[in-house]
This record gives C-alpha cells, sequence and structure tokens, in this order.
C-alpha cells in the first residue's frame, strides 16, 4: 500500500485548519482516511472559547480511532459519535447553539478486504479510481447549487441556509448531521486508489479547470500531493490581481490531500 499525506496552511503566519488522517489497523486487514476542513470563522466570533484547530483535531482524532476500532459501526453512526464526543469536550464552557459554533467539511472513507466505504458532508471531495482506469469524484453539491443570491452575505447564509433543511451542512454540534452526509460501498475489488481533497486543493478543477478528477488523480498517482498543492499556489498566484478565477474567494487556502494507493 501507498499513502501520502499533504496539509499545508494558506498563510504561514496562520494556523492550518484543516485535519488529516490515515489509520491502518495492527491485523493488517483495511484502513481508513479522514479529512476535514475546517470551517474559518467570522471576526464577530462563533460562541466559543476554542480555536478551529481544537475543533478540527477533536473531531478528526475520533473519526480516526472509531473507524479503526469500531469496524460493527456504519460511517454515519461514526460520524455521529464523532461530532457528540466533540460536543460533550466544550458543551460547558461554549454556546454550541451559535451558528458558527466551529464546524468541519468532513471526507471518511474506510477499506476492509471486502469493501470501499465512504461518507462525504460538504465540499471537500473523495476521488475512487477504478482498476480500469475510470475515476468517480464523490461529491456534496448541496452548497455549489445555492442561488448566489443566498449567498450574498455571511449573515443570510448563517440564518437562512447554513445546517438548515434546503441548504447545505457541516459537522458542529448536532450529531444527527450525520445522516445528511453523502455515503456508498463499493466492492474492494472496484477500488484502486482513493484521493481525498479539501476545497483548498481541489481548486485546481474546480476553480483553475487545469484538468478533470480523471487527470487531477493521475497527477497525484504520477507526481504525488505536493505536486498538486505546488500548482495550486501557482495558479493562486497568477490569480492574484486579476481574480479571474478566484473572485471574492480567499487568494490562499488551506490545502490537504489524501492519496491511498489500495
Amino acid at each position: 500500500m501507498r499513502t501520502e499525506v499533504v496539509s499545508e496552511p494558506g498563510h504561514p503566519d496562520r494556523p492550518n485548519e484543516d485535519f488529516a488522517s490515515i489509520g491502518l489497523p495492527a491485523v493488517g486487514q483495511g484502513g481508513c482516511l479522514v479529512v476535514l476542513d475546517g470551517v474559518t470563522p467570522p471576526r464577530t466570533g462563533t460562541g466559543c472559547l476554542h480555536s478551529i484547530p481544537w475543533f478540527t483535531a477533536r473531531l478528526g482524532g475520533a473519526l480516526t480511532e472509531l473507524t479503526v476500532s469500531c469496524g460493527d459501526l456504519t460511517l454515519p453512526e461514526i460520524l455521529s459519535r464523532a461530532i457528540a464526543r466533540t460536543a460533550e469536550a466544550h458543551a460547558i464552557t461554549c454556546d454550541l447553539s451559535h451558528p458558527r459554533t466551529p464546524q468541519a467539511t468532513v471526507v471518511l472513507a474506510r477499506w476492509s478486504a471486502e469493501t470501499v466505504e465512504y461518507l462525504v458532508l460538504s465540499d471537500s471531495a473523495l476521488l475512487l479510481e477504478s482498476p480500469a482506469g475510470p475515476v468517480t469524484p464523490v461529491l456534496d453539491d448541496r452548497l455549489a447549487r445555492l442561488p448566489r443570491a443566498s449567498l450574498a452575505t455571511d449573515a443570510l447564509i448563517d440564518a437562512e441556509i447554513r445546517n438548515k433543511e434546503g441548504g447545505f451542512f457541516t459537522a458542529a454540534a448536532d450529531p444527527s448531521v450525520a445522516d445528511r452526509a453523502v455515503t456508498g460501498t463499493v466492492p474492494r475489488h472496484e477500488v484502486r486508489a482513493l484521493a481525498a481533497l479539501t476545497d483548498g486543493a481541489a481548486r485546481w478543477v474546480e476553480k483553475f479547470h487545469e484538468g478533470d478528477w480523471a487527470q487531477c488523480l493521475g497527477l497525484l498517482r504520477k507526481e504525488g500531493a505536493r505536486a498538486l498543492v505546488d500548482r495550486v499556489r501557482a495558479r493562486e498566484a497568477a490569480d492574484r490581481e486579476e481574480r479571474t478565477y478566484l473572485g471574492r474567494s480567499k487568494t490562499h487556502d488551506d490545502a490537504t490531500v489524501v492519496f491511498a494507493e489500495l
């Protein structure tokens, strides 16, 4: 098995709000990957005493441990338990009902000798490559399908569509959000490799249109995860003045890639 993890902050003077891990059980039967993209907090606050990196480390650590050790649980059950465990860690000190309480997108995958299971919540991406070469992207595209008018301001997003029916969902403090995730299971023999990307790394496809998902995974296989992040950084730098592609988005975003060749 070949695995790679690259996770880089958007700016060297700011903490990385992403989380990435690969878990390989000691019994040698399968493994898992976890990728979280922490939602950058507004200047007005989150009602929480803790940072986004604190939250993603707690949630990501719980997801990794539960996915490796609890093979009898489904991935939505694992996400639900991990959210509940993380919420319990700061419920006494923080207002978890705040719409901007710390939260993150989630990509979770687990493989055994027989199956590959996956879960995607919000706008990070999971790529499944078949032995024959075709790549299937697993995306939760609810945010992308919303009218631009509904995304006009943070206040509107928080009041109308964040973690609300008809909007989009992230992992915050409500364990029931796990039932909103995109999930599935495929036979192990149908998957040669997996790649999980936060939207900061997926910009190579989604924002800059440098290639499609199959070409993205091909780049990861041939040149590695660092090469993809470096190419994203180069395109961000080139677009800094023109803003042709990024519009109102951040010039540089945290970028995380996990690649696993099964």
